[in-house]
């Protein structure tokens, strides 16, 4: 009842956490421009107007929270080249999916300090290779820091947009995320429901149980298929059904969406509308985000690519426009800058 209230002052108030106009979402921060969630990302996608930065969660062996777009980090780093670390090399299974490679939980904050970021789609981004090898893993609490220096600096609430990965996987292994979440919530003083971060989670649980602790808006994320690690025989599908949207209100504040839910592509594209999405979850008394807004035509529907290229660059300002149109409250794009614009 109290998630239920709060969502409904949010809706008719607006607060930094996520007001009108459609709000822009760095992806990773400027990640079509730089190497994913390094500094210099994040700072890029402030400077292009973006008003949350976003950081993927993952822990460490002394159970501390790094910045990664996954656990495990030989595509994102330059760990392979550390003779010192070449025994740590490991397969594991991640929600149901067997990986190879370093894992963040195999390596202590000050181990993976000593790591460089590097591009993690090099044949897409040629150019952010440039930035290979010039900054470290960020943790949590230095991407809150740089939120708040970019505050200050520049007279606009820019806000923090963490997703928890893989919360199931961490617990099984003994290093549940969300006590140590909310011990760094509350240490930065973002639990309010007016506080400018916006939590997000592909499970249910760990959304429920910081529905329980703290009144920092929560954002459901769905795929266009399959379900929540953790809750096995739940499908997205059904949760973003009108009776679905219902059950997510109750804990949480917003759904975060792939973009072919609410506007079919390709061959779709041709024979069906939009979707009743974006309509079902603000009747629920949800905000919607969609992801994720690329500019490579390799991630755009065939209608808004230019040339077959996959590294070229199509119609992403019309993209957007149409999504815009649409009525959504934000996006998650890898290029703020053009989101902005867009908007």
């Amino acid at each position: 009842m109290i998630r239920l209230i709060l969502t409904a002052v949010l809706l008719l108030s607006g607060t930094p956490a996520m007001s009108a106009p459609p709000q822009v979402i760095a992806h990773r921060g400027a990640s079509g421009e730089r190497p994913e969630h390094t500094a210099s990302a994040y700072l890029l996608s402030i400077e292009q107007g973006a008003d949350f930065i976003e950081p993927d969660l993952v822990m460490t062996r002394d159970g501390q929270f790094v910045v990664r777009h996954e656990n495990e980090i030989g595509g994102t780093t330059n760990v392979a080249d550390h003779p010192e670390f070449v025994a740590r090399h490991a397969t594991k299974t991640i929600d149901g999916v067997e990986t190879s490679g370093w894992f963040t939980e195999d390596f202590t904050v000050a181990e993976l300090k000593t790591l460089r970021a590097r591009e993690r789609l090099p044949l897409l981004r040629p150019a952010n290779t440039a930035w290979d090898g010039q900054e470290p893993i960020l943790t949590f609490d230095e991407v809150i820091a740089l939120a708040r220096e970019a505050t200050a600096r520049t007279g606009r609430v820019i806000g923090v947009a963490p997703e928890l990965k893989h919360p199931s996987y961490f617990a099984g292994i003994g290093l549940p995320m969300e006590e140590a979440f909310v011990g760094a919530l509350e240490r930065h003083g973002l639990t309010g429901a007016d506080a400018p971060i916006l939590i997000q989670c592909f499970e249910v649980g760990p959304l429920q149980s910081l529905n329980d602790r703290i009144d920092a808006p929560l954002l459901q994320l769905m795929s266009l298929s399959g379900g929540p690690a953790d809750r096995p025989g739940l499908t997205y599908a059904s949760m973003r059904a009108p009776e679905g949207l219902r059950d997510i209100a109750a804990y949480a504040d917003a759904i975060g969406v792939e973009t072919g839910l609410i506007l079919p592509r390709d061959d779709m594209a041709r024979s069906l509308p939009a979707t009743s999405l974006v309509a079902d979850a603000h009747t629920a008394g949800l905000k919607v985000v969609a992801w994720t807004f690329r500019a490579e035509n390799a991630f755009l529907p065939l209608e808004r690519r230019h040339g077959d290229a996959p590294a070229d660059h199509g119609d992403l300002d019309g993209y957007l426009k149409a999504f815009y149109a649409l009525g959504l409250d934000a996006v998650f794009s890898d290029f703020p800058g053009a989101a902005v614009a867009a908007r």
